[in-house]
């Protein structure tokens, strides 16, 4: 050694500080990547990707070969190290400190931080270009990295542990941090329309039904004077059929098989009971996924929602579900209205019965909508009393006043803008 000369000992040095980076860096980056954009690459036919899917794979083998190399590279470095200590600076122990020393800093500096953080900050473009390397490596130091490997096993059975228990998948809750933080990867549309699709197991068809007091219906015991006018002016292409009371469905009606019939002397409800189709019904509480893969199993689009006793309570469709998923069409639904006339001081004059995610939806604004599900029911739980005309109140901010009252409930309510809760 004595015979090398010092500048040939600090160019292995450098060598051998690259060889540590490069595995510090290997290592980083390979267990900082996105293991799902790799196997999406993989897939796509990226050899690199490949290769680092394998490796990960194997992770207990792909760290025993990072480190045995690590290792193995940093002992020589140090006692490279101290060896040229020792030729510049004597045989003692002031050059056996100040290689320890200079041996931790260039390590430090230039085979562990720098090199981490850069394959930290790019690990899908670092794995698969050094998998290359380590694949090979893997193969050729194989036996020794088997052989370690059986020491690591026993100590983790002893420890009661099993890394193959645990397992690289995402939850509902970690899907949806990915999509609220893909920035401008994602369009904001589609990333919406993703998040509401958690929602569905959390909403219920009540949430979205039009109550039974909204549903136009057809009363097979009014005059067929009135049931005749019913369907000439009908905007919807089927309504609920039902004998005396709503409660006593008799079918659901296509308008358009009798709107033809409908002004011929002959017509009469012999023939438009006929015409009737068995009611689909959805037990109350039924969360939107599992309808909307009900519609798609029964091929229906429509249903009457009942509870437990089975009293009428509304009826939904597939387009509402469907709005819960994409927000509200563009174009506007026979016989559908604005959930608020929007006045000149910019609050809304809103009937008492409009759903409150209705409300939140089309209006933009943040109403509770936690056990109540329309905007009379929200304001009667506020109040806690019988609503009077004029009584005014605060809602999550919003002043909400009591234009009219019909019976015990509230009719017509006026929503102002938002203002802060302190105030």
């Amino acid at each position: 050694m004595d015979s090398i000369p010092i500048g040939a000992l600090f160019g292995v040095l450098v060598v051998l500080l690259v060889l540590s980076g490069f595995f510090s860096m290997s290592e980083t980056s390979m267990m900082a990547a996105n293991r799902y954009r790799l196997r999406t690459l993989a897939r796509a036919g990226h050899r690199g990707a490949k290769l680092a899917e394998w490796l990960l794979s194997n992770t207990d083998k792909l760290l025993g070969v990072i480190l045995l190399g690590n290792n193995l590279v940093n002992a020589a470095a140090a006692s490279l190290v101290t060896i040229i200590a020792f030729r510049l600076f004597g045989q003692n122990e002031m050059a056996l400190t100040l290689g320890t020393l200079a041996v931790t800093f260039l390590i430090l500096v230039f085979s562990e931080v720098t090199p981490k953080v850069i394959g930290a900050s790019y690990p899908e473009r670092i794995a698969p270009a050094v998998s290359f390397v380590l694949a090979p490596l893997l193969k050729l130091f194989y036996p020794v990295v088997w052989f370690v490997n059986l020491f690591v096993q026993r100590l983790l059975r002893l420890l009661r542990l099993n890394p193959s228990d645990s397992e690289n998948s995402m939850g509902v809750e970690e899907l949806r941090t990915l999509l609220s933080e893909s920035g401008n990867f994602l369009p904001a549309q589609h990333r919406g329309i993703l998040l509401n699709l958690f929602d569905l197991e959390h909403i219920t068809v009540d949430d979205v039904m039009r109550p039974r007091g909204q549903i136009e219906a057809i009363d097979l015991d009014a005059e067929r004077e009135e049931i005749v006018r019913q369907l000439a002016t009908s905007h919807h292409s089927r309504l609920p059929v039902y004998a005396g009371e709503a409660n006593n469905v008799a079918g659901m009606l296509h308008v358009r098989r009798v709107l033809a019939h409908i002004h011929e002397d002959a017509f009469n409800l012999d023939e438009l009971r006929g015409a009737l189709r068995e009611p689909y019904f959805i037990p109350s509480g039924t969360n939107l996924y599992t309808q909307l893969a009900q519609f798609q199993a029964t091929r229906q689009s429509l249903g009457l929602v009942v509870d437990e006793y089975g009293e009428l309570l509304g009826l939904v469709t597939l387009e509402d579900i469907l709005e819960e998923i994409v927000g509200e069409f563009a174009s506007v639904r026979p016989g559908g209205q604005e959930p608020g006339l929007r006045q000149e001081d910019g609050s809304y004059l809103v009937e008492g019965t409009v759903s409150l995610r209705e409300l939140n939806r089309k209006l933009k604004l943040e109403l509770p909508v936690e056990g109540a599900r329309t905007l009379n029911g929200l304001i009667l739980d506020q109040l806690e009393a019988m609503p009077e005309p004029g009584v005014s109140m605060m809602i999550a901010g919003y002043p909400v006043e009591i234009v009219q009252v019909h019976g015990r409930m509230v009719k017509t309510a006026r929503i102002g803008q938002r203002r802060p809760v302190d105030q």
